[in-house]
């Protein structure tokens, strides 16, 4: 829509619009060089506001012969509209200390010479497997969620990790991620260095843990006989034994299968 120059009702509304985006659009300034534009855009824009109070203020003292009240007293009428007139008029004084700030506040803003946002610095964390759940074992779970919430069956599945012993379990069988892995219809809550995913339709739940030092994981260590991630386990098997996230040779709904 384009001001009218002639209507001053839908102009006002066009321009309440038009700052209403402004306010919204300068949440978020992805180049912070395009402050400087839209300072000079404001700066005008005060000055035309700082007009408008002054034409605001001539409408009401200059026709303040129409005035009335609601019971049709002239002389109420008349009293307001020049009390409408005065504080127009120090509105618009005080726009002229607002007109200063922004004008001082532009000539700094000028002065900065923005160089591009810095690289972000490598990701110095990653997340390890903890435990795989699927079939009758999943669902205890997802009944702890939905009676309990989240909260409480990452409190649940977190009885599963053994610290350094499941970190190494995961480095080795392959369960280093960049990201939790999910499926499309996969729920993700993170939780004090936790990941939980799930998923009610297709009956599984894992758990997730960040690792602080990524080069660690980058490096790993010669084990031959890894101790597995889940403590439900009582047996200590070879990675060629068991791999608690890899899909199981089992038909047993309760072995785990790959993120």
């Amino acid at each position: 829509m384009m001001p009218t120059f002639q209507n001053p009702t839908a102009d006002a509304a066009e321009a309440s619009e038009a700052l209403r985006g402004l306010a919204h659009a300068t949440r978020v300034f992805e180049d912070p060089a395009e402050t400087y534009t839209v300072l000079g855009d404001l700066l005008a824009g005060v000055r035309s506001l700082r007009q408008v109070l002054d034409q605001l203020a001539t409408a009401h003292v200059t026709n303040r012969v129409r005035a009335y009240d609601d019971a049709g007293d002239q002389n109420s009428g008349a009293t307001s509209a020049l009390a409408a007139t005065a504080e127009l008029q120090q509105a618009a004084a005080l726009l002229d200390g607002v007109h200063d700030r922004v004008d001082a506040a532009m000539a700094a803003s000028g002065r900065i010479a923005w160089r591009p946002e810095p690289e972000r610095a490598s990701q110095s964390s990653r997340w390890v497997g903890v435990v795989f759940l699927q079939g009758q074992d999943a669902d205890e779970v997802l009944a702890i969620i939905d009676r309990d919430g989240t909260n409480a069956a990452i409190e649940h599945l977190a009885a599963f990790d053994m610290g350094e012993e499941t970190t190494q379990a995961a480095l080795v069988n392959g369960y280093v991620y960049d990201e939790p892995p999910t499926g499309p219809l996969d729920r993700v809550i993170e939780q004090g260095g936790y990941a939980l995913t799930y998923n009610h339709d297709h009956g599984h739940v894992s758990l997730l843990r960040t690792h602080p030092e990524a080069r660690d994981l980058e490096t790993p260590p010669a084990i031959t006989r890894p101790v597995p991630p889940a403590r439900a386990r009582r047996t200590v098997p070879t990675v060629e034994e068991e791999d608690y996230f890899a899909a199981s040779q089992s038909s047993a709904p309760s072995r785990g299968r790959a993120l």
